[in-house]
């Protein structure tokens, strides 16, 4: 297969990928896989570095569409960034310690529960009702942070749907409110990650920028889809992505 094939496919599921991850997050579960199989001869480094540096860009676009149109509970959304950011590198610096794959069967039971609460609680997320007076929100947000900084530097997949999760569960967040929220911290740890991967050449440019278009393009048309329907589309996206995630860790104990 010539590159011109490779990447013509890539970037379709890059706007899937945007697409998806504008709604809800994980969009990784699919522009990451697709780099891993369609260009196989590329270091793990240029993959993930590749990979960062088409999705900010989308998450960014997603970012500021949601700004425009859902407002936003700042007092909950920067202390969780902050400590998302902090975290995110600890997490990365325990990963060259300890292998990831140890948590797989925690990470598992998590979005089992996630699952189960999201679907037993059928009115959850449907309306905005934040439940958390301002420091309460503050301290929150550290708390929501570190944890979810922490995985998402270690271990990586599904932190977006785990950070709609959090603003929705603990917050009393609506799905639109919580996905707006989530959108910001994503693109702060992912800037994070992608000032690395760039600083140590590890971006193949050919192939991100024209993924990163693509996926701009898919972020653009979920994002506006997320706002026009409402919390009952994000919320069955929501539940669709968990899903995948869980047959995806299932998968990964089984075949390990």
């Amino acid at each position: 297969m010539e590159l011109s094939t490779e990447l013509a496919a890539l970037c379709g599921l890059a706007l899937l990928a945007g697409f998806v991850d504008a709604v809800v997050g994980g969009g990784g579960l699919i522009q990451i896989p697709a780099l891993f199989v369609l260009l196989p001869e590329l270091a793990p480094a240029t993959l993930l570095g590749t990979n960062k540096f088409a999705s900010i860009w989308g998450t960014a676009s997603a970012t500021a569409q949601y700004l425009r149109r859902v407002p936003l509970e700042w007092r909950a959304t920067l202390p969780t960034a902050a400590t998302a950011l902090a975290f995110g590198f600890i997490g990365a610096r325990t990963a060259a310690a300890v292998p990831p794959a140890v948590f797989r069967p925690v990470i598992l039971a998590l979005l089992v529960g996630v699952l189960a609460y999201t679907l037993w609680k059928k009115d959850i997320g449907q309306l905005h009702a934040p439940r958390l007076n301002h420091a309460q929100q503050f301290w929150t947000g550290l708390g929501v942070g570190a944890a979810i900084g922490f995985y998402d530097g270690f271990f990586g997949p599904g932190t977006g749907s785990f950070l709609v999760f959090a603003f929705v569960g603990l917050f009393g967040f609506s799905f639109l409110a919580a996905s707006a929220s989530a959108k910001v911290i994503n693109v702060m740890t992912n800037l994070a990650a992608l000032a690395y991967f760039v600083h140590a050449g590890f971006v193949r440019y050919d192939i991100a920028l024209p993924m990163a278009v693509f996926n701009v393009l898919g972020a653009q048309i979920g994002s506006i889809l997320a706002i026009r329907k409402g919390s009952g589309f994000v919320r069955r996206l929501f539940i669709g992505v968990v899903l995948v995630l869980i047959l995806r860790y299932a998968w990964d104990l089984l075949a390990g």
